[in-house]
């Protein structure tokens, strides 16, 4: 399962398709949910929701990632009907509003579809579509791009942090590949914060580039995780440049997508790391710099 792709196209659901290859590419949060960590009860009226995106927008995202279902740990399950009144009214008035490929955050397959019917491009799946049986056929179906997630949830954990990550996304490229959902539509995410510890998450960010053996692009989700907070000292509200630090780690180590609240610090930060890596792949002689 550790084929080597030369993926450098994601494609989409309705035909969209989004270059991987030579830059970052932001996806921008948009939690429609009161009780998510950071941003709860922000965004959850139709016009805050449409205006955030639009300011992410303009700020360099060009995926929106929306959720209904907040997936902080201990956070209250709603139901599908539930979820599927906060997020689908949201969907359909940004696809129709904004130029911009729109994620949505669900493991439910029921929810995908509605989501992909309303204009929707992409699934992001945090159970890595190991979750709900249906839902990889409903990718496969729509054309849909998908987000693979990595989680320890629910599950016993190998004990070398690598070793996990290829045992659990490998599973959920089987599942995805059955369905026949293609390679360009698949993307991983290691899951980082998702029932990983301090010292779990720092040693998958250092070994991060250990996941491009498993052949896909790869999406960096650290945006004001517990962890950042843990080797800055600070709380959900002020983590974003800690974010963009790790945001620029995995970018020099592989990572081509990049989810965050915070869209223009992370842009920032993640134009450097990208000129960096355009130097070292360029073979046009020495930097000059006019001071």
């Amino acid at each position: 399962m550790t084929k080597k792709l030369e993926t450098s196209i994601w494609k989409l659901g309705h035909g969209r398709l989004i270059r991987l290859s030579g830059r970052s590419v932001i996806m921008g949060i948009l939690n429609v949910t009161p009780d998510s960590f950071s941003d709860g009860g922000e965004f959850d009226s139709l016009s805050s929701a449409l205006k955030h995106a639009e300011a992410m927008v303009g700020d360099g995202a060009e995926i929106v990632d929306i959720g209904g279902q907040s997936t902080r740990p201990g956070a209250e399950t709603i139901t599908a009907a539930q979820e599927q009144d906060r997020v689908l009214p949201i969907v359909e008035a940004i696809c129709e509003a904004i130029d911009v490929a729109v994620s949505i955050d669900t493991y439910r397959a029921t929810t995908a579809k509605l989501s992909l019917d309303a204009g929707a491009h992409i699934i992001n799946d945090v159970w890595g579509f190991q979750k709900d049986p249906d839902i990889a056929a409903v990718a496969a179906e729509t054309g849909a791009g998908v987000c693979a997630m990595h989680t320890g949830r629910e599950r016993t954990k190998l004990s070398d942090v690598l070793a996990d990550q290829k045992l659990f996304l490998e599973q959920s490229i089987t599942r995805l590949k059955a369905a026949g959902v293609p390679d360009e539509a698949i993307v991983l995410d290691p899951g980082f914060g998702f029932a990983k510890n301090p010292a779990e998450n720092i040693e998958l960010l250092a070994r991060f580039d250990e996941l491009k053996l498993l052949g896909y692009p790869l999406l960096c989700g650290t945006s004001r995780k517990r962890f950042v907070g843990h080797f800055t000292g600070q709380d959900e509200q002020n983590r974003d440049i800690g974010t963009a630090a790790t945001s620029v780690v995995a970018r020099l180590k592989g990572a081509s997508v990049f989810r965050v609240h915070d869209v223009s610090i992370n842009r920032d930060a993640l134009n450097i790391a990208d000129a960096v890596l355009e130097k070292q792949n360029s073979t046009n002689g020495s930097i000059h710099v006019n001071l």
